[in-house]
């Protein structure tokens, strides 16, 4: 204690703070102080949402929770990418929900009260969503209210808490597409269009004009010396429109990408390999574990008829369609080698209609044997709708009918239905339980084979992996770190340098996929600097050079000052050579006699009309323009986008052909868009999404 009470006299109370820390690691678990401070950092927040922080903690046990509803929903626990960036993107929908949406549809005074969310699971409106889930269906597929109740009663006594989970997000999306619902029907409601509205809207629509013009046009380069852009016009345009130049965060970098592929000798080694398999391939009485052993392609138990394997490789397609036995010459394409050998023929159907009846438990073959012998024609559904555990399978109203199979189409250990003789039931075993299985009708039999297909690409060798390797090597090395060292060691080794501005969404680079990890290190370093060897997918060897950083936010003045110059010249050009024109032709009274003096022609368009029906090729200002101008008086010059115009209108004609109809319906397009921008514009300053960081 003395030594302590030393070090605090002399160092003060920063040794004290520092001893306390030690002292605070020695009691407490360093991982839940990282933890604690990770969580405090925004730096591992997935977004925020209208306030509300959602840590990436937060964020992967909500998307946990949705798998596990997933999974009860569709009684699937299949997870590819594409279903996993499918439940993400639910979740935080699902976020965006519950912290932005229902809190702003409340602060409309838009209410949902407990009675109403009853009436929507168990009462007489029962909620879309559950209708369109399928969910709570009774024996003749419609939804049973009595189901409904039985789970939400029960629901709370499993242990394992899964039925409470869907139970949860049950009521939830019933809440939250009923606030919705009512939401979008304020809008469109207060999206009133009366008579005399709509009556104007008649009347713009069927007004069309018949305008001569003469167009000078404006030729932007090369560049009028006379016409400047200050340095003062472009900060005070930037000024003005500062919200058109927000950004999200993007890294500008280059980058060089060696791909390993296999060398002229991995292809011979592979060559020889395929050579030396192929008399046991050729001779397996056991093809399928030959093809588990040695090929890249497994055995598939699926009829081919001319042209299905065509996708695999021509020359097997062209050998199987030219002979009914035999094993095929050893192909190639690209680095991947072939061989065809034929198992089987048949005439099989494209298409059957198939019924059934499906038997389960201990007792199950021995009901459908007994059925088998009671089985008479006409007293098949019958039988279905007695003993058969499948109640949902009733095709054209006949229990037990499942209806039309393909091979593409088909439930797992049904293959039998396709070689299967009509009218003759029998009896099969599948992972669902024990079958009668009937094949009741068939398309016009084909003739088609069972292929076994041996193939093996060509993978790179240890050597080929290492002499990529080196070579990005050397130029990582080279480069040391430094984007000077970089841009002079790709000069001195040939190397071409690509570039590219990446987000922190961006994965794919080229035709390169997977590759996220270049992203997050572009992102983790600044401007300047240069990676190591980052290696994509075991296959691509990437050295990436940081050139520039923009932050999020607005982009700042000197970023797109040319391009507010370039904007600010064409918009001052369009005015000068608008009073050049004027000059030029004053005192002139004919549209012939302009077009001389400009030395362009009178050219003509109808049915122009300051309307939604206005031709999409008019400009805006020259329609304003016509809309206004008396007839049969030269008017302009007009300036715009592609020249400076004058015209005359010729005549006006009012038609019929725009109805009331027409203009509801414009309306109801209107109210679609509306809608759809709802959500859009609830988002746009109170929604920061960084999921892109993490996944």
């Amino acid at each position: 204690m003395a030594a302590l009470e030393t070090i605090r006299t002399k160092f003060g109370i920063g040794a004290s703070l520092i001893i306390a820390f030690g002292l605070l690691l020695f009691l407490v678990n360093p991982s839940d102080i990282i933890q604690t401070i990770q969580s405090a950092s925004t730096k591992y927040d997935v977004g925020k949402i209208n306030g509300k922080r959602i840590s990436y903690t937060d964020f992967d046990q909500k998307v946990k929770e949705f798998s596990e509803v997933r999974e009860m929903l569709t009684g699937s626990s299949a997870s590819s990418e594409d279903i996993q960036r499918q439940t993400r993107e639910t979740t935080w929908q699902n976020l965006v929900d519950e912290y932005l949406v229902i809190p702003t549809i409340e602060k409309a005074g838009v209410r949902v009260g407990q009675e109403e969310q009853i009436n929507l699971v168990i009462g007489e409106s029962i909620s879309p969503v559950l209708l369109s889930m399928g969910i709570f269906t009774d024996e003749n597929g419609n939804y049973s209210v009595s189901a409904a109740r039985e789970f939400l009663e029960n629901a709370a006594a499993d242990e394992t808490g899964r039925l409470v989970l869907l139970r949860n997000y049950l009521l939830n999306a019933v809440r939250s597409a009923r606030f919705n619902e009512k939401y979008n029907a304020l809008f469109s409601g207060s999206s009133y269009v009366n008579s005399l509205e709509m009556k104007n809207a008649v009347a713009e629509n069927n007004t069309t004009a018949d305008v001569s013009f003469v167009m000078a046009p404006n030729t932007y380069y090369p560049m009028d010396s006379t016409i400047v852009v200050s340095n003062k016009e472009i900060k005070s345009f930037y000024d003005a429109h500062k919200e058109n130049f927000k950004q999200n965060a993007t890294r500008e970098i280059e980058y060089v990408v060696y791909e390993v592929t296999p060398s002229a000798e991995d292809i011979a080694a592979q060559n020889d390999e395929f050579a030396s398999l192929y008399e046991e391939f050729a001779s397996s009485e056991n093809v399928r574990a030959f093809l588990q052993r040695n090929s890249d392609r497994q055995w598939s138990d699926a009829w081919v008829k001319e042209g299905d394997l065509r996708s695999v490789n021509r020359d097997v397609d062209a050998f199987v369609a030219a002979n009914k036995t035999g094993v095929s010459p050893v192909y190639t394409s690209g680095e991947t080698f072939y061989a065809a050998r034929i198992m089987e023929n048949a005439n099989v159907p494209d298409s059957v209609y198939v019924r059934h009846m499906m038997f389960q438990g201990a007792d199950a073959r021995h009901l459908a044997d007994s059925l088998m012998g009671v089985l008479k024609k006409g007293n098949f559904a019958a039988l279905a709708t007695l003993y058969s555990a499948d109640k949902g399978n009733a095709a054209d109203g006949e229990q037990g009918n499942i209806g039309w199979m393909t091979q593409n189409m088909m439930i797992p250990g049904f293959e039998p239905v396709l070689t299967a003789k009509v009218g003759e039931p029998f009896i099969i075993t599948t992972q669902f339980g024990t079958h009668i299985v009937e094949v009741t009708k068939a398309t016009k039999p084909v003739a088609k084979k069972k292929v076994a297909v041996f193939e093996k690409a060509t993978l790179p060798s240890k050597e080929t992996y290492a002499a990529v390797y080196n070579k990005a090597n050397v130029l990582a090395v080279r480069a040391a770190g430094k984007y000077n060292n970089y841009k002079a060691a790709c000069d001195s080794t040939g190397t071409y340098s690509r570039s590219l501005t990446v987000n922190e969404g961006t994965d794919t680079y080229g035709t390169i996929g997977h590759a996220k990890e270049v992203t997050r290190w572009a992102f983790d370093n600044k401007p300047g600097k240069v990676s190591g060897i980052i290696t994509v997918d075991n296959n691509y060897f990437f050295v990436v050079a940081v050139k520039e950083a923009h932050k999020e936010g607005y982009a700042s003045v000197k970023e797109v000052a040319e391009n507010i110059r370039t904007q600010l010249y064409q918009e001052k050009y369009s005015q000068a050579r608008k009073e050049q024109v004027a000059a030029q032709i004053e005192g002139l009274s004919s549209l012939d006699a302009i077009a001389e003096k400009l030395g362009a022609t009178v050219s003509n368009v109808t049915d122009v009309t300051f309307s939604t029906n206005s031709a999409p090729t008019t400009e805006p200002a020259f329609v304003g323009a016509v809309a206004a101008a008396k007839e049969g008086v030269v008017s302009g010059p007009v300036a715009g986008i592609m020249g400076t115009y004058v015209f005359q209108v010729n005549g006006r004609e009012t038609g019929a052909f725009y109805t009331e109809d027409d203009a509801k319906a414009a309306q109801a397009r209107m109210e679609s868009y509306h809608g759809q921008m709802l959500l859009p514009l609830m988002m746009q300053n109170t929604v920061k999404d960084n999921r892109a960081r993490f996944y």
